[in-house]
């Protein structure tokens, strides 16, 4: 009787589950669509990715409540699309979405997009946002209509632009943001809400106002902060160069790498050299690499003991000429001095037989042995290294 009493409860259980999890309605796009306008409903979209863990938490932790799917359903024609495949791929593309999940609440009658959503939420933060997005004052065009209308209204276009960043991009605010600073001199740029309009909403390093910004720091520091300046300088230069490295797109990364080059500022300078080496390092061109670091190594991160020996141990595994290994061999000894470890003396000593200096090398690998006894560390790699020099 116990045994038919526990399976009972494992099987509720798994009913209970599998009546809560979540399945995504694979209804045709051009049908939910026809469906929205004969309800007289909007159309809500999620597009999500099978691999996207923010997509699965969503599905999860919100989309398997009955009563956040009640609320949909009451309010919303409803489809789920995953970007991998054809509808997906289409709508992506068609709403410009860069960012998995994306929510999409479509007026269906025009298709134009009424409100959006990006990113994981919480169930109470979700919901507050679908009601939102089935308020005319909140929706999208609404909001857009009210700026244009006055497009020196500033309390409009942060309606307008808060709302829109919710579902968008930092480059899909560029438009709206620079409609609204045309409308200020360079003098009205210089101020506490104008900058958090450049901070927010200005992506084009070539752009009058993130110029105007260059030349006039001290200015935008005494309304934000040279802090706030100087993280606005370099998430610009990331912007226009991480999409390049990350497409592995050489030629277009050169072009726009001279304009980042062109502001001529140690902090952008250090922030083009990394991206150099990590396009360079994705791309395997290692004379690339070594012209860029025997230029710019001592210059830009003199002082970063981490990243002198990131550059030895690339050297070691793919540069071959002597007289740059002997550079990189000064630069990481330099980061002994700025800390003395187990790694970086093992590093010179592997750098040092690279290039058949026996002497050298034995040194630094006894170094980094001790350095191993001393902190009760393993001493395998240094024990072999020296092995391997004592046979020579």
């Amino acid at each position: 009787m116990r045994f038919f009493s526990i399976f009972f409860l494992f099987v509720s259980l798994q009913v209970l589950h599998s009546q809560n999890q979540f399945v995504p309605d694979d209804t045709p796009y051009k049908t939910a669509l026809e469906n929205a306008k004969t309800q007289e409903k909007p159309l809500f979209v999620m597009l999500y990715a099978d691999w996207c863990p923010h997509c699965n938490q969503m599905k999860k932790e919100v989309f398997s409540d009955p009563a956040v799917m009640d609320f949909l359903k009451k309010n919303y024609v409803c489809v789920w699309k995953n970007v991998e495949k054809e509808e997906g791929i289409a709508l992506k593309d068609k709403y410009n979405t860069k960012s998995l999940p994306t929510f999409l609440f479509i007026d269906p009658a025009t298709e134009t997009l009424l409100y959006a959503l990006k990113g994981e939420s919480k169930k109470a933060d979700f919901m507050t946002e679908v009601n939102y997005a089935l308020n005319l004052r909140m929706q999208l065009p609404y909001l857009e209509k009210q700026f244009m209308n006055d497009p020196s209204n500033s309390n409009a276009f942060f309606a307008y632009l808060n709302t829109l960043k919710k579902g968008k991009d930092r480059t899909d605010l560029s438009i709206p943001t620079h409609v609204y600073l045309n409308t200020q001199s360079d003098a009205q740029l210089v101020s506490e809400l104008n900058w958090r309009v450049i901070a927010n909403g200005v992506t084009d390093i070539k752009s009058r106002e993130f110029q105007y910004v260059l030349s006039h720091q001290k200015d935008f520091a005494a309304v934000a902060s040279q802090n706030r300046v100087d993280r606005k300088i370099e998430s610009i230069v990331t912007e226009l160069l991480r999409p390049y490295v990350d497409g592995l797109d050489t030629i277009n990364y050169y072009k726009q790498r001279e304009v980042a080059k062109s502001i001529r500022l140690q902090k952008t300078d250090s922030l083009v050299f990394k991206f150099d080496l990590t396009l360079a390092e994705r791309t395997e061109k290692w004379d690339f690499y070594k012209k860029v670091t025997l230029e710019s190594t001592e210059k830009l991160v003199w002082n970063d003991a981490s990243f002198l020996k990131e550059i030895g141990q690339t050297y070691l595994k793919h540069i071959s000429d002597t007289e740059s290994l002997k550079k990189c061999i000064s630069w990481v000894k330099h980061s002994l001095e700025l800390n003395d470890s187990y790694d970086g003396n093992l590093l010179v000593a592997r750098l040092y037989n690279k290039i058949k200096d026996k002497k050298s090398a034995l040194k630094y690998a006894k170094d980094a042995r001790t350095i191993a006894v001393e902190m009760d560390w393993g001493t395998k790699d240094a024990d072999t290294l020296l092995a391997e020099l004592n046979k020579k």
